[in-house]
Formats: C-alpha cells, sequence, structure tokens
C-alpha cells in the first residue's frame, strides 16, 4: 500500500511507515497538484496544510484514510470523506502541553511586557519605571473546552496559585475534582475571568461564540487568550473591544485568516500575536508524527 506525506512530520514517523508501506513525501504542493499526485495512494498524511478539499478527495480513488498530525480537523473536506468512506485520524493527544505552555508563556510576557522590555534595552534605553507590570497568583482563569489542553492548563494554573474554572459541554466531573476546578455556565465564566483562554474545536455552534455581547461581559482588566482556532473570535468586534477598552488586552496565536494579512489587531499596543506556533515544539511535532504513523499501520496493516 501506498502512503503520501503531504506535510512535514517527524522523521520517527515516516521511518516507521516506511517499514511497511511505499511512502512518497510530496511537501507544498497547490491543490491541484495534490489532485493530481493522489491518485493511486491509499492513505495520506497531512498537518494544518495542505487542505484536503472535494476536489482532491474526487481524484482520490483508492484513498482509504487521512490522517491529520494535529488535532483540528478543518482543513479537511470530512463530509466528502463521510461520502466516500474514507477515514479520518488524527492525534489529539499530542500536543496537549505544548499549547498549554504556550498560553502561559503568553499571559506572563504580556503581564511583565517582556516583550516591550526586550525591545527597549536592546534599543538602549532603560525603561523600568514604564513597565509595572502583574502577577497571576490569586487570580482567576476561565477555561473554555475542558479537555486534554484545558487540563493541563488547569494543572499549571494551580502551581501559579490561580482560581480555576471552566465551562464545556461535555463535564468531566472526575478530572474537575482532582483539579480543584469548578464548572460555571458561560456566560457567568466570561463575567468573573480575570484571564480567558479557548479551548474549543471551530464548528458552527462555536464559531463566533466570542463577540460583542460576550467581550462586553468580561472584566475590563481582562485578558483573552486564543490559541484554538481564529473563527472563534469574531475580529471585527476584537478590535473594537481592544480599541475602546473594554477589555485590557489579547494573546492571538489563531486567526480567522491566516497568515492575518493587514488586520487591525497587529496596530494595536494591546495584543500579543504569534504565527499559530501552539504545536510547534519538537516535542510535539515528534508524537503527533508517530501517532499517527501507529493509526495509519493500525487502519491499513
Amino acid at each position: 500500500m501506498k502512503v503520501l506525506i503531504a506535510a512535514d512530520i517527524a522523521k520517527e514517523a515516516i521511518d516507521l511507515l516506511s517499514d511497511d508501506f511505499e511512502i512518497e513525501l510530496a511537501t507544498g504542493l497547490s491543490e491541484d497538484e495534490l489532485a493530481e499526485k493522489i491518485a493511486g495512494f491509499d492513505a495520506i498524511a497531512v498537518r494544518s496544510k495542505p487542505k484536503v478539499t472535494k476536489k482532491i478527495l474526487d481524484n482520490a480513488k483508492d484513498l482509504k484514510l487521512v490522517a491529520r498530525a494535529g488535532v483540528g480537523l478543518d482543513n479537511i473536506d470530512l463530509d466528502t470523506c463521510k461520502e466516500r468512506g474514507i477515514k479520518v485520524v488524527n492525534s489529539p493527544t499530542a500536543l496537549s502541553e505544548s499549547v498549554a505552555e504556550l498560553v502561559f508563556a503568553m499571559i506572563l510576557s504580556f503581564n511583565r511586557n517582556i516583550i516591550k522590555a526586550d525591545n527597549g534595552m536592546k534599543k538602549g534605553l532603560w525603561e523600568k519605571k514604564n513597565l509595572k507590570g502583574t502577577e497571576v497568583h490569586g487570580k482567576t482563569i476561565g477555561i473554555v473546552g475542558f479537555g486534554r489542553i484545558g487540563s493541563h492548563i488547569a494543572k499549571i494554573a494551580n502551581g501559579y496559585g490561580m482560581k480555576v474554572i471552566a465551562f464545556d459541554v461535555n463535564k468531566d466531573e472526575e478530572m474537575a475534582e482532582k483539579l480543584g476546578v469548578e464548572y460555571k455556565e458561560l456566560d457567568e465564566l466570561i463575567k468573573v475571568s480575570d484571564y480567558l483562554t479557548l479551548h474549543v474545536p471551530l464548528i458552527p455552534p462555536t464559531r463566533g461564540m466570542i463577540s460583542m455581547p460576550q467581550l462586553e461581559m468580561m472584566k475590563d482588566n481582562a485578558l483573552l487568550i486564543n490559541t484554538a482556532r481564529g473563527g472563534v473570535v469574531n475580529e471585527d468586534d476584537l478590535f473594537k473591544a481592544l480599541s475602546n477598552g473594554t477589555i485590557r488586552g489579547a494573546c492571538l496565536d489563531v486567526y480567522e485568516n491566516e497568515p492575518p494579512k493587514d488586520s487591525p489587531l497587529a496596530t494595536l499596543d494591546n495584543v500579543l500575536m504569534t504565527p499559530h506556533i501552539g504545536a510547534s515544539t519538537a516535542e510535539a511535532q515528534t508524537k503527533a508524527g508517530i501517532i499517527i504513523a501507529q493509526k495509519i499501520i493500525e487502519e491499513l496493516g
């Protein structure tokens, strides 16, 4: 059987697959190029890119499996896969620690003005008086989506002495009790959180779930962190809320359009932006690759 590796995945994963399958690496292909290439392959492995569209799937007459090294599946046409009987697998357990650590890296960088301080020092400035920060100790962090990533955030937050609250449509009471987390309804959580961090998939019910009504519920000194998917937050409303002081700031790793060309958010001083690096650690990528390699072997072996 043949497996097409259409994105950069860990060498360990490729080596694992090479023992059982004929492997071809073809990264950076356009939609047309991938649609032409995919004919004759039994499985394709991707990351957040490339998109696996209907056009590509229609040419994949032998395709049995789409393997996504990562969590989100919004780059895969799931409806067409379902119609064609093509199974889709991913590796949600691989990225939890990396994304959770980025959340706190962002919070601490924002709170302590680390980027401003570093930029100033490199310009020969000593701006100590203008860089007073805030602590996370004793503050409330609200986690929207209390799954694998959310639970890791709770563990880190506990270490900082924070109060942890969470919202999820599926409540894991055992995990919440173990980690000392209290479940709240979404509106209540939004109103009382000093830090609001989002960890939900982008599906119709979550698209735009943080828009002006929710932003206006937040404390005026609250910080919004989105490392989930860009479409979960209405960026036009967020820009307005940040511009008029409705909330203190935002830390964003994901965007409605990636890369976010000419985004007005990039003009604001109270926004910290990174280019979708939540899962971009050596450890996470190795784990994600190995997990999907194992799943491909299980499904096709």
